[in-house]
């Protein structure tokens, strides 16, 4: 097991990811504004069970594509992001409520929502931290509600990616700390569609609050 990292270490971990993202918020933007999730949307939204609209989560929002997507099918989405010019954007370019959060120091109310919509975001999270943050989402999700999560899959490593911390699980692992947190394994997938695995680098799953 990995030596425990100290609280200054995890607060340098956080500070310095957030500092890329807010340095490269409009090309971030502007490289992610047509990537294809859809795929992801309609995974999480076709197992939630409560009667529409939606309250939903988008955990790591970034600039607000998926917040906007969510909105215009009808549903109530909630931005978070930790980065405060991805904030400032999901605001101005959705309309919708976004909440400026440190993943790493979450204040999410209880049973608020049916939906969490983590993509690409949980992957920062360092790993002896993610049990705790995992009870959080499913603390703020109501009874029956739903997670969906999609990560740049490993072989059980973290650490730093250029200027991005990150911890890359496998299936196996990913399940293992999904369950610990209280959650039923509804689905999984790999991404991009309809290649070989090899070229597959993202990792998909659905679960539902137990």
């Amino acid at each position: 097991m990995s030596p425990k990292l100290p609280h200054e270490e995890l607060a340098q971990i956080s500070a310095l990811t957030l500092a890329h993202y807010q340095r490269s918020a409009e090309a971030f933007r502007e490289g992610t504004r047509d990537h294809d999730v859809s795929q992801n949307i309609a995974a999480l939204l076709r197992h939630i069970q409560a009667a529409p609209p939606f309250a939903i989560l988008d955990f790591g929002c970034g600039p607000g594509r998926d917040l906007c997507t969510f909105k215009a099918l009808g549903h109530a989405p909630v931005g978070l992001d930790g980065c405060p010019r991805f904030a400032e954007m999901a605001r101005a370019d959705s309309g919708c409520e976004v909440w400026q959060q440190d993943f790493l120091q979450l204040d999410l109310p209880p049973a608020r929502f049916d939906g969490v919509f983590a993509n690409a975001s949980l992957f920062h999270v360092p790993l002896q931290e993610l049990p705790r943050v995992l009870g959080q989402l499913h603390a703020t999700l109501k009874p029956g509600g739903v997670l969906f999560s999609s990560n740049p899959r490993g072989h059980n490593d973290e650490g730093w990616n250029g200027e991005r911390y990150g911890a890359y699980h496998d299936l196996a692992a990913w399940r293992r700390l999904l369950r610990a947190a209280g959650f039923v394994e509804l689905e999984h997938y790999y991404r991009p569609a309809g290649l070989p695995r090899a070229q597959q680098p993202w990792l998909a799953s659905v679960w539902r609050k137990a």
